[in-house]
């Protein structure tokens, strides 16, 4: 059986391949989509989708957790400094360490999700988070902040590739894109709520509610079956065969779809091993300079640093209240991440990259401009609407396009049998980039903060012209034509 038949499955060899089904819509004219071998036999295999949902609403809570961890330093900069007496350098040591946590966590995701199975990884994940949160919330120095953030983002690393990977796993293949795309709108979602519980609870309170998902998870996977692929990876055929029934119904025939699970098993048996050297060859170089690209300027844009002291640099910029601006930024992070998952199949990957590059740098620009006026004492009245103003238009450009569709296009660009190599590589990358930005950008603004908001500026024009010049338009397009399109 041909190996693009089941390139939706890729039974763990990276955690971002499975947002390939993203070009797949949820709902056309209000019906669900039908794969394209649909038959009667098919769709009495999908019959009974009660428990996929359910499964992915346990899981996707990991989701929530993963936004509430990156959005939990923006509205509690002050406070915690104020309380804890910690330095600019504590502070920036504190908001950018849980990427470093979350690196280790990426990297070591993989295999521990593949000898303790999904579930196994999720509750592992969960248990590194609440005790993370725990040493935040009774942390009353510096060192045992640092080691909370970091314990947060080892977990938030291990969810990174448990969820959408469980996810791909359980879904039939009429609803997949679908419901991959609800594991992107949770993380923005907790993002968003960690911004708006905290303008009005104390940031010890906040880190207790980081937990609450946790539980949920934790207590929701004992209802949840472990992925049928992964059972059958591991050889639990019983197990394999129960777990698919019940997440299809009991009276739905399954024998077609465990036969092309079992027959993909096979294939993937039958492979190379990739290793991460072997990305250099000349074959895949291109495919690697774009993955990697995109990955670079998703992060040198400045979204970590914007995003996790935002409530600061309004306040900077002369608001009265961070807190509005942030709830604003809340707000708008939600509902445009929800436009861009409608737009990227319609508009096409590169016209959405270009359009959100382009808004970025307006967004930059506007900001950078506002506190310049406000270091020259010019328009004064000005300064804060301009600045609010420009990272609300950042985030909204950031939200429709750049935020989701690099690992879409880098999950489309990559033969089957380097993805596990080529998905290491750029979750390394993607990772290290935020960690850089997160650390920086508040030595940056001591420098300048016409100068920081203008450096972004300049990364988004670079972003631009990369697309332009690199990547290719994968929407409609089979992983063959992809691949004859970067190779020609």
């Amino acid at each position: 059986m041909a190996t693009d038949q089941f390139k939706d499955i890729e039974n763990g060899i990276s955690h971002n391949n499975i947002l390939e089904d993203l070009e797949k819509p949820f709902i056309q004219n209000g019906k669900m989509v039908v794969s394209e071998d649909s038959s009667p036999e098919a769709d009495k295999e999908n019959g009974s989708i009660a428990m996929v949902l359910l499964s992915t609403c346990v899981a996707v809570c990991g989701s929530f957790e993963f936004g509430s961890c990156v959005g939990y330093s923006a509205p509690t900069q002050s406070a915690i400094r104020e309380d804890l007496n910690l330095s600019l350098a504590e502070f920036s040591m504190f908001g950018s360490i849980l990427t470093i946590g979350a690196m280790i966590g990426g990297i070591t995701s993989g295999r521990i999700a593949d000898f303790v199975g999904r579930k196994g990884a999720m509750r592992i994940s969960a248990v590194f988070c609440v005790i993370g949160w725990l040493a935040v919330y009774f942390s009353t120095g510096a060192l045992i902040l640092d080691f909370g953030r970091f314990c947060t983002g080892y977990g938030i690393g291990i969810f990174s590739y448990a969820v959408p990977v469980f996810i791909a796993e359980i879904a039939p293949k009429n609803l997949r894109g679908g419901l991959a795309t609800i594991n992107q709108l949770m993380i923005v979602s907790g993002s968003s709520v960690a911004y708006l519980l905290g303008t009005v609870v104390s940031w010890q309170t906040l880190a207790l509610t980081g937990i609450l998902p946790c539980i949920v998870l934790f207590v929701g996977l004992f209802f949840t079956p472990e992925s049928p692929r992964w059972l059958a990876n591991v050889g639990r055929e019983k197990d394999f065969l129960v777990a698919l029934r019940r997440l299809r119904g009991k009276d739905a025939d399954i024998t077609r779809e465990a036969a092309e699970i079992e027959a993909y098993n096979v294939t993937l048996r039958s492979l190379p091993k990739s290793r991460m050297l072997d990305l250099f060859d000349r074959k895949y170089i291109r495919s690697v300079i774009i993955g990697v690209g995109l990955m670079v300027f998703q992060q040198f844009i400045g979204i970590n640093g914007i995003s996790f002291y935002a409530s600061e640099t309004f306040a900077e910029a002369g608001l009265s209240s961070g807190k509005t601006g942030t709830v604003a930024y809340a707000i708008v992070q939600v509902l445009l991440t929800v436009v861009g998952a409608l737009l990227m199949d319609k508009s096409g990957r590169r016209p959405l990259l270009m359009v959100s590059a382009s808004g970025t740098f307006i967004g930059c620009f506007l900001t950078g401009a506002s506190f310049y006026l406000k270091g020259q004492n010019l328009l004064l009245e000005w300064v804060p609407l301009l600045a609010v103003s420009g990272v609300l238009i950042y985030i909204a450009a950031f939200s429709i396009g750049m935020g989701a569709v690099p690992w879409v296009i880098m999950s489309e660009i990559f033969p089957i049998n380097v993805k596990g190599a080529a998905g290491s590589l750029v979750v390394l990358v993607n990772w290290i980039g935020a960690w850089a930005v997160s650390f920086t950008f508040n030595f940056l603004m001591s420098w300048s903060s016409t100068g920081t908001f203008f450096i972004y500026a300049g990364f988004c024009v670079l972003t631009v012209l990369f697309v332009a010049r690199f990547v290719p338009e994968t929407k409609g397009k089979t992983l063959e034509e992809v691949q004859a399109s970067i190779n020609g």
